[in-house]
């Protein structure tokens, strides 16, 4: 590695380095190396040597010095003769999306720095308040978490003092237990216990009021189903609502809304997972049933995985996981077609108020398990982290660790009653709870940084994509309304 020469050296002396110094001078190493990053290539020009950080350095070329002139110079003036260190400080001010796709593109030596994943780590350092992630990964992708990250402070910066906040009042004449955003946002359905799934056009908010409510999904005269809608998922356009009357209904909204599809089951459905290859309902006869919604849909199969009715349900390529009254956590793998795991969900011990509990995973298999005062009412999954609310208000963070999940921390995120509805990012997580209130904050921050109190009788405010809902049998009598306000925090 070529050295630098100092400022009072001949620069000729440097011309021999065939021998390597027996013990280089860390100094140097650190400027050469800085040179070699940060300065691009110079076409139709002879090498260059690096020259020190001190004082701008003459060309090498010549034998001797040249006098100052007011001519062009064939130096590296500018940002890329700073140290790396004040260029990612300078960095820091700007957007993490220009950062990543932008600078990029300027020249190398950027596109040397941006690429660094040890770039991006300090920088989400610098504004977590906490270890971060929750759950350590080898592969984890620090530039997309930094941008989420810096997204999510921008759109909730000042307690959510510039965020809009729309309220639809009618519509239902009864409480909404379910609530679906759509194609980023732009439509909502909403599932209510006046046994409609309505659905909304929020691009008609503040323009055409009347337009915002498009129609209740269904050709029934009255009603959507003939029970209360519990629960609703969705994949691309495609959706599907769970009720109370045993039943689910698929509707297409690329093609206004139209039934396609209806799955006659035996028991409530309280939970459902959508995925491309299958349809997977969760019911109070304590059941999960997996069906096929490219064939009919055709059932496959139905387990009784619990002792108590099926309240939470998530499925992806490997796994079925669903949480019951029962207490218990299983993990169902699909392939194998046999249950991976039954893990037990109990209250943290020696948790301290608002704030963090690291726990010891306790691993059960079918036996007569234990009763206990906690089990898991939602859950929100990006692997390898399974988040999950449970019904005293406490968050439970699983990790998949080769094939096996552990819970890892317990949070207490301030909720007064039980979490209903949760969605975790990389950059934010959502949470909504029966104490009437929706939190947002940070993914590394436990302390909320906005809190709502919702007209309704539980909060559903998920982000796009995500679901809310309140599965649970413990409120299944309606609520007087009661008046909306803020309660910021």
């Amino acid at each position: 590695m070529e050295l630098p020469p100092g400022p009072r050296e001949d620069p000729c002396a440097w011309d021999d380095d065939s021998d390597p110094e027996p013990e280089p001078d860390p100094d140097a190493q650190a400027e050469a190396y800085v040179s070699r990053v940060l300065s691009p290539p110079q076409f139709g020009l002879a090498p260059l040597r690096a020259p020190p950080l001190s004082a701008p350095a003459a060309f090498s070329g010549a034998p001797e010095p040249r006098p100052t002139s007011k001519g062009p110079s064939v130096q590296f003036p500018g940002l890329l003769s700073l140290p790396p260190e004040l260029l990612l400080e300078i960095c820091a001010y700007l957007d993490a999306r220009l950062v990543l796709h932008v600078l990029p593109r300027v020249c190398r030596a950027l596109r040397d720095l941006v690429r660094d994943h040890v770039t991006w780590r300090l920088r989400a350092q610098r504004r977590v308040r906490a270890p971060y992630p929750v759950v350590e990964e080898e592969d984890f992708d620090w530039p997309a978490a930094c941008i989420e990250l810096e997204q999510h402070l921008s759109r909730w910066a000042e307690d959510g003092r510039w965020a809009e906040y729309f309220c639809l009042a009618d519509g239902h004449f009864a409480s909404i237990d379910s609530v679906l955003l759509l194609q980023g946002g732009t439509l909502c359905l909403s599932g209510s216990r006046d046994r409609n799934v309505n659905l909304w056009d929020l691009r008609q908010l503040g323009v055409e009021p009347s337009r915002v409510l498009v129609k209740a999904l269904g050709t029934q005269k009255n009603s959507t189903h003939k029970g209360w809608v519990w629960s609703l998922a969705a994949l691309d356009h495609r959706v599907c609502s769970g009720s109370w009357d045993s039943t689910v209904k698929l509707w297409d909204m690329a093609a206004d809304g139209q039934q396609f599809g209806e799955i006659k089951g035996k028991a409530a459905v309280l939970c459902l997972s959508y995925r491309p290859d299958i349809l997977v309902t969760g019911t109070y006869d304590k059941k999960v049933t997996v069906y096929d919604p490219r064939a009919g849909p055709a059932l496959l199969k139905s387990r009784r995985l619990h002792s108590s009715a099926v309240l939470a349900l998530l499925a992806d390529d490997r796994h079925i996981i669903s949480g019951s009254e029962d207490h218990t956590l299983v993990v169902f793998d699909r392939r194998a077609n046999s249950v991976l795991q039954r893990l037990q969900v109990g209250p943290a011990q020696g948790l301290e108020g608002p704030g963090l509990h690291v726990a010891q995973p306790e691993l059960l298999y079918p036996s007569s398990l234990p009763q206990l005062d906690s089990y898991l009412l939602c859950m929100s999954y990006q692997e390898p982290q399974l988040w999950a609310g449970d019904n005293q208000g406490l968050l439970h963070v699983f990790a998949n660790r080769e094939g096996c999940f552990q819970l890892v921390r317990t949070f207490d995120v301030g909720h007064r009653s039980q979490i209903t509805g949760i969605k975790h990012s990389l950059g934010a997580l959502y949470t909504t709870s029966t104490d009437k209130t929706i939190r947002v904050r940070p993914s590394d921050r436990l302390h909320p940084l906005l809190a709502r109190n919702t007209p309704l009788d539980f909060a559903c405010c998920p982000p796009p994509g995500a679901r809310a809902h309140r599965p649970t049998t413990d409120h299944l009598h309606p609520k007087p309304s009661q008046r909306a306000k803020w309660d910021l925090c």
